[in-house]
């Protein structure tokens, strides 16, 4: 069975077991795309938080603040999808370099309102600091609120053995583009949980590879997806590993869920949005990872996507 996908997973799990959460009080804790709190009785609010470095997740050297601002809120948004949650709100805190002033500071909060503005989730408040010395990047981190959508949030522990295992839109080749401008599939996630009973989903930050082990670690059970069934985008296909590419580039923020047969049936004739659904393999009791390749060749899929420790 697998237990540890990389470093970053490791310390993750460990952190997990250290905190002595009550379920009661907390009955999502660390581990998922967000945290669940329980106010009182049936009333909750989720809470991520994403911390974005220049020179890491942005290079300011190439791109605007108002870029690296408005990723900053993707990425918060898309852990909202992830759980098939309705973003509230959002605080944002910066660590500014020496030489940034007022101007750097409202084209930060351009970016960071021109993404939550989409998704009707206000900028609520923050924190500023700035580096005296020893560090003069830029650094940005969002922490956002949600609440329950059409059902319970989707957590990545509920795959079973015969899920149908699927990926919203295209993979790999965000590097190009798309990891600065993409569209956290906010309203594809509550769409899909409209229509049929997920059993688990998380958006592909790290890459399919990486995600799908995830998935398969918390769930307890394996996967096999086919090589030809991937949807490869135009970007990725430029490269000289296609394949490579949509399976471990990262950054992709499509979603990657899996359920019953029956409930698939459901979802794809009731399916009417743009965004399309493409069905990549499915869940099984084996406890691997596979990948079955169009001659037949059937081989183990490492996790090689992003490791935030390396």
């Amino acid at each position: 069975m697998i237990k540890k996908i990389n470093s970053e997973d490791a310390i993750t799990a460990w952190f997990a077991e250290q905190s002595g959460l009550s379920a009661d009080d907390f009955p999502i804790g660390i581990g998922d795309d967000m945290a669940e709190v329980r106010l009182s009785g049936d009333v909750t609010v989720l809470i991520t938080t994403d911390m974005l470095l220049d020179g890491v997740h942005f290079d300011l050297s190439k791109h605007t603040l108002v870029a690296a601002a408005y990723k900053s809120m993707l990425v918060s948004l898309s852990d909202c999808a992830a759980m098939a949650t309705v973003p509230i709100a959002a605080v944002a805190a910066v660590a500014l370099p020496k030489s940034f002033g007022e101007k750097e500071l409202k084209q930060i909060h351009e970016g960071i309102v021109k993404a939550a503005d989409k998704y009707n989730c206000k900028l609520i408040g923050g924190d500023i600091t700035k580096w005296k010395k020893g560090g003069e990047s830029f650094v940005i981190n969002v922490t956002m609120l949600s609440r329950r959508g059409n059902c319970e949030p989707i957590r990545r522990n509920g795959a079973k053995a015969g899920d149908i295992i699927c990926v919203t839109g295209e993979l790999g080749g965000s590097l190009t583009t798309k990891h600065l401008d993409f569209t956290p599939r906010v309203e594809e996630a509550l769409e899909i949980t409209k229509i049929a009973k997920i059993n688990s989903m998380m958006d592909i930050s790290d890459g399919l590879s990486i995600d799908l082990s995830r998935i398969c670690a918390q769930s307890k059970t394996g996967a096999c997806i086919e090589a030809g069934k991937i949807p490869i985008s135009d970007a990725a296909k430029k490269s000289t590993n296609p394949l490579g590419a949509a399976l471990n580039d990262g950054e992709d923020f499509e979603l990657l869920f899996s359920l019953a047969q029956d409930q698939y049936e459901i979802l794809k004739n009731k399916w009417r949005h743009s965004t399309p659904i493409t069905v990549i393999g499915r869940m099984d009791d084996s406890g691997e990872v596979t990948i079955k390749f169009n001659d037949g060749r059937i081989e183990e899929l490492k996790p090689s996507g992003y490791d935030h420790l390396k």
